[in-house]
């Protein structure tokens, strides 16, 4: 099974340095929890910031920009987080600063406001603001060691595969992008995996997201941005179904813990 989507990075090369989800990821941001809200959207101020950020990445900018970071984008996060409905809480939100101690890249902070919400059950939603908007995001970004396995396994079944497949084309049928995530696809078949193996290009995967963009200003800045996000949501369910049953959430933390 061959698809056109799968190459592509459709979390954006930022995202990295936010979520680290299905490794089991570390958060050291505040908790929101399902409330009222008064979200409004995203004023016009919010993503200028993070295009400010992107030309002047020094804690001068961060410092001096600081009423326009609470006010426009952090703000308004909390607010649309805490109407998302319960099955879908809490949220935990990154913080803006990065951790650079096993990072090459030094910059002091990301190039967006993110959140994410695992599923005991393994599987994420995740939302983040940047220069370009508001992205949107379901799956699994990266898979831990224990859960590839699982998965492996699973996409071995062809039945299983199969139904993979079609969870697949209802999200790209409703209008999600299908990509692996933040890990690269193997080049080729996983060891001990035929090259000819019937489901090879979904053996080859080591996450697997469906996404979509906001990037409207005027939509942005409306409430209606709400009904787009949980539209994203819904439309990935058939991926994370799929992710929950077959795969898990991962047995083990991985990798280094952010400093808080």
């Amino acid at each position: 099974m061959v698809r056109s989507g799968l190459p592509r990075r459709t979390c954006g090369a930022g995202t990295r340095t936010a979520l680290v989800a299905g490794r089991g990821a570390w958060f050291a941001g505040p908790v929101v929890q399902e409330g009222e809200s008064g979200f409004t959207g995203f004023p016009p101020e919010a993503t200028a910031f993070f295009a400010g950020l992107a030309e002047d990445g020094s804690r001068r900018y961060v410092t001096e920009h600081r009423a326009v970071l609470d006010r426009a984008v952090r703000a308004p996060m909390a607010a649309l987080l805490a109407t998302v409905p319960g099955p879908l809480q809490p949220w935990h939100v990154f913080r803006l600063n990065r951790d650079v101690r096993f990072s090459a890249d030094k910059s002091p902070y990301k190039p967006q406001h993110g959140a994410v919400h695992e599923s005991p059950r393994g599987s994420i939603a995740y939302v983040h603001l940047d220069a370009a908007g508001l992205l949107v995001a379901t799956g699994a970004y990266v898979l831990s060691r224990d859960q590839l396995a699982r998965y492996r396994e699973a996409v071995d079944d062809d039945a299983v595969a199969t139904a993979l497949g079609d969870a697949l084309d209802a999200v790209e049928q409703a209008g999600l992008e299908v990509g692996p995530g933040g890990a690269q696809p193997l080049r080729t078949a996983p060891r001990g995996v035929d090259r000819d193996h019937p489901h090879v290009e979904l053996m080859r995967l080591k996450g697997l997201v469906a996404s979509t963009r906001v990037t409207d200003p005027v939509r942005l800045a409306s409430p209606g941005v709400r009904d787009d996000v949980l539209a994203a949501f819904a439309a990935g369910a058939p991926l994370t179904a799929w992710l929950d049953r077959h795969v898990g959430p991962a047995e083990h933390r991985e990798g280094p813990r952010p400093r808080p």
